[in-house]
């Protein structure tokens, strides 16, 4: 069998209260897949269960080791899922609002990258 990409979907997250990376994470995955179909993974690659998919995400965003990866791969629906995640997004400084269980001024964005990958004979 050949591993095949099928698709790449990007995405954005943002995190504006809480400085929440996962919360971040999660956003900028769920923005990659948020407005696709994808027939051709039974009309063209011949799978007969979502699940044979293989979706491999990349997440680049601040403060990487505070990621529950978990919580990120569960935004996802189908498939057999591991995720990357990086240094990287960006901080910008915004407001905090202590009622919004601020810890600092930080908004967190992170940027995602889904790729679905078929086996193909």
């Amino acid at each position: 069998m050949a591993r095949k990409r099928f698709i790449i979907e990007m995405g954005m997250g943002i995190d504006q209260h809480g400085q929440e990376p996962t919360v971040a994470a999660k956003r900028a995955v769920r923005n990659a897949i948020a407005n696709n179909a994808l027939p051709g993974i039974w009309e063209v690659a011949g799978l007969s269960n979502p699940n044979e998919m293989i979706v491999e995400v990349q997440v680049a965003v601040p403060y990487p080791e505070q990621v529950r990866q978990e919580e990120v791969l569960a935004v996802l629906p189908f498939g057999r899922k591991s995720l990357n995640v990086e240094k990287g997004g960006m901080v910008v400084q915004g407001r905090a609002i202590s009622s919004l269980n601020d810890k600092n001024d930080e908004m967190l964005i992170a940027v995602a990258a889904v790729t679905v990958f078929v086996d193909i004979e």
